[in-house]
């Protein structure tokens, strides 16, 4: 077949990319069109995302792409982080920028939630993980604060749905963005309409759900205009951002209720769980903490958010405040050079959250906990790098007791792959190889969802074929677990946060 193009706008919470695929239909070709940085920003007291530069810089993306691909251009699409929304009013206006899930504005409202209804009665009706992050305690925190913008609201939007409504002029609510908010109902693959209302929550803002693949028409006249991609359809994909990176693991295996296989989805957060062909919604899984998100083709994403290189990327941003440019590459060197296994923290802990001064922070972390403190460079990013490690490792753990089976390997795709350090680290810690790639999982993801979807279909195991074709995997094999695993029975608590 002739070569056809996609374009994948892939935002993540510290940087965004056009990216496009060419497709011959065996073999897809990546290439990054246009980068930029994201970030949130401080407005009259409130942290929120400046959504009209990125808008700025997505059209800017999308110029580039029709300079460089024309009319092959068949296709964009958009994933983003979850949980975070803002508001279409009745006139179909966008009422407010959208808040960052790291705003203070939540705090406080997991016990007010559970003071409504109980954490048990939460989970049976959306199989979530708790996070204070979540959609739902950002809407009780409008709703307590009696938000002018919430009482005009006639549509919430995910931050995916936003761009698409920017690009084609539909307003539609994607699943697996959806399933991240803490009012969706994984069972029934709708929102949780019952458990919203005993919130007094308004339930005109939950709209329709649409299924990753479903084309929601072309561009609007002015987007085309502007950027010269007439012609060109908007096709929804796995808009968060771990469903795309799920979808472009290179797994043969089909979805079941025990896989033999997990992934760890490694950015900024790290995403450990598996691909189930339904939801886990149990006492167990509730006890553990795991959530249960929707995935591509129907599927179910058993994981749970753990903190991933954020630590180190704040220590790089406080090194560089000082003055001390690191590169991602020194900043690796320095830690392979370290003593292993001397200091580890917890990398959810809630003082890493948003710190003005992350090496400080885990300093003081180490310093309470009674163990060495981390004073080097060198020192603070083995620290950093082994902490998620180790919270990966006992994430796995207690995933092998939800699914009954201890898996067998480790897939890790994601930006994170690019780190071999820590992919052998994850390697020694959980006594399993690791298989590391593809590093662009959740561009290829997307992308192929656009390419190969048929009607709001997709068959996962296509997708995959094209992934391990297209794409190299390095493996990692434990080098070192012994050491690991006395490490960590010396320290139960080390690297785990419910």
């Amino acid at each position: 077949m002739a070569r056809i193009v996609a374009l994948a706008v892939d935002l993540g919470a510290s940087g965004g990319r056009v990216v496009s695929g060419a497709f011959d239909g065996r073999l897809l070709e990546l290439e990054e069109i246009h980068r930029f940085d994201n970030g949130p920003v401080p407005l009259a007291g409130e942290l929120v995302w400046d959504l009209v530069r990125l808008w700025q810089e997505v059209v800017a993306g999308l110029r580039m792409a029709a300079a460089r691909h024309g009319a092959a251009v068949r296709s964009v699409g958009v994933d983003t982080w979850g949980v975070d929304f803002s508001f279409l009013g009745p006139d179909g206006s966008l009422l407010a920028n959208p808040v960052c899930y790291r705003d203070a504005r939540t705090r406080g409202m997991l016990a007010a939630a559970e003071s409504i209804v109980p954490r048990p009665e939460i989970f049976a009706a959306t199989g979530l993980q708790f996070m204070e992050i979540n959609s739902l305690y950002q809407l009780l925190a409008l709703l307590r604060r009696r938000s002018s913008v919430l009482a005009a609201a006639d549509r919430m939007l995910m931050i995916p749905d936003i761009f698409h409504w920017l690009l084609s002029g539909v307003a539609a609510n994607e699943h697996t963005n959806a399933s991240t908010s803490q009012c969706y109902d994984p069972q029934a693959r709708d929102w949780a309409f019952g458990l919203v209302e005993r919130f007094g929550l308004p339930r005109r803002v939950f709209g329709p759900l649409v299924e990753p693949g479903t084309a929601l028409g072309g561009l609007r006249a002015d987007v085309a205009a502007e950027t010269g991609l007439a012609g060109v359809s908007v096709v929804v994909p796995g808009t968060h951002d771990t469903a795309s990176a799920v979808a472009a693991v290179p797994a043969a295996e089909p979805p079941s209720p025990r896989p033999d296989w997990c992934y760890v989805s490694l950015g900024t957060w790290a995403l450990v769980g598996a691909e189930l062909d339904r939801p886990l919604v149990s006492p167990e899984c509730l006890a553990r903490n795991f959530t249960n998100e929707g995935g591509i083709g129907g599927t179910t994403r058993l994981l749970k958010n753990i903190c991933g290189l954020w630590l180190v990327q704040q220590c790089r941003a406080a090194w560089q405040r000082a003055g001390h440019a690191w590169t991602w590459e020194q900043l690796t060197a320095l830690a392979a050079e370290a003593p292993p296994l001397v200091t580890l923290v917890d990398p959810n802990h809630p003082s890493l959250v948003a710190p003005a001064d992350m090496p400080e922070a885990i300093r003081t972390l180490a310093r309470e906990s009674g163990q060495p403190v981390p004073e080097s460079t060198a020192a603070v990013v083995r620290t950093a790098l082994e902490s998620v490690a180790a919270a990966v490792r006992r994430t796995i753990d207690e995933l092998d007791g939800l699914l009954g089976r201890r898996v067998s390997r480790v897939h890790v795709v994601g930006g994170g792959v690019k780190n071999a350090l820590l992919c052998q680290m994850i390697a020694d810690a959980t006594n399993r190889p690791v298989l590391a790639g593809p590093v662009e999982a959740t561009a290829i993801g997307n992308l192929l969802v656009q390419l190969l979807a048929r009607d709001g279909a997709i068959d996962l195991r296509s997708v995959r074929a094209v992934v391990r074709d297209s794409f190299e995997i390095s493996r990692f094999d434990p080098r070192d677990p012994e050491r690991w695993a006395d490490r960590l029975a010396a320290s139960p608590g080390a690297g785990q946060r419910s």
